[in-house]
């Protein structure tokens, strides 16, 4: 559970298009930035205006140097607005919330982290490989391999970002056009019957539908697994109870106990 949160006005150093619909913010943020781990999120006024009327929340893509990126697509009002904004500006943020991944050094042995991303569920993972790949030591190694899914090959984000932080990067596209034709599931179960999922854990983050089946994987499998839900979000600090999901302890709200939870609590 997040220990501290605050709201800062936080100026933007950039606001790059990266690709035809996708966009990458940068933000210097002091006290965010310090307190951030990955998985969890920011909630961004977009306007001074009564429009939109509520925060958007986004996940944090990467935390470094007293900076926050953020990775977004342009679906709505709200992030079309927000892809307008230019470097100088100031933002009013609240942050950083929820409850993020679960990650640690395996004890005695190299354990293997294999990262699932469907579509925009990539934004996410980068923060966390980038914290993974502290922990390697002379002794012991993390192994990270990261599964891409996307529509067609157009749609491949930060494959160059996850190389360059030595992870192994499978592409899989629903047309063929790169990769593994298929789902990123199916990209999954090939992967899985080659490792010992005794030292394997999975982290995923992407459309409900994916997140599920990888549930059902992980299961099969009996391999640890962490899934980040995409969900609607109001208030973002679990007021208005407009992001619950039904799990085996209840309803939990995905913006305070989660957006991060054991794949096997969650009754789909």
């Amino acid at each position: 559970m997040r220990e501290k949160i605050v709201q800062e006005k936080i100026k933007i150093i950039a606001n790059q298009r990266i690709s035809k619909e996708y966009f990458k913010i940068t933000l210097r943020s002091l006290k965010i930035a310090s307190w951030a781990h990955p998985g969890e999120f920011i909630e961004i006024k977009i306007a001074d205006s009564y429009t939109p009327l509520l925060r958007r929340p986004f996940s944090l893509h990467r935390v470094r140097d007293n900076k926050i990126e953020i990775l977004y697509q342009v679906v709505g009002k709200g992030s079309e607005i927000l892809s307008q904004k230019k470097a100088g500006k100031y933002l009013d943020v609240i942050g950083p919330l929820g409850s993020g991944f679960t990650y640690q050094a395996a004890s005695r042995k190299p354990q293997a982290a294999i990262l699932v991303a469907g579509g925009m569920g990539v934004a996410p993972l980068l923060f966390l490989s980038e914290q993974i790949a502290r922990l390697k030591t002379k002794n012991q190694e993390l192994k990270t391999t990261i599964l891409i899914g996307v529509k067609t090959k157009s749609q491949i984000l930060c494959e160059k970002e996850f190389k360059k932080l030595g992870c192994t990067v499978k592409i899989s596209t629903d047309d063929g056009s790169r990769g593994f034709r298929g789902k990123v599931t199916g990209l999954l179960k090939n992967l899985l019957s080659t490792v010992d999922c005794r030292l394997s854990t999975v982290y995923a983050c992407g459309p409900r539908l994916m997140l599920k089946e990888i549930s059902a994987i992980s299961k099969q499998y009996k391999i640890p697994a962490q899934v980040s839900l995409e969900e609607h979000m109001a208030c973002g600090i679990g007021v208005c109870l407009g992001c619950v999901v039904k799990t085996k302890n209840g309803f939990q709200r995905v913006c305070k106990e989660g957006p991060v939870f054991n794949a096997q609590e969650i009754i789909w």
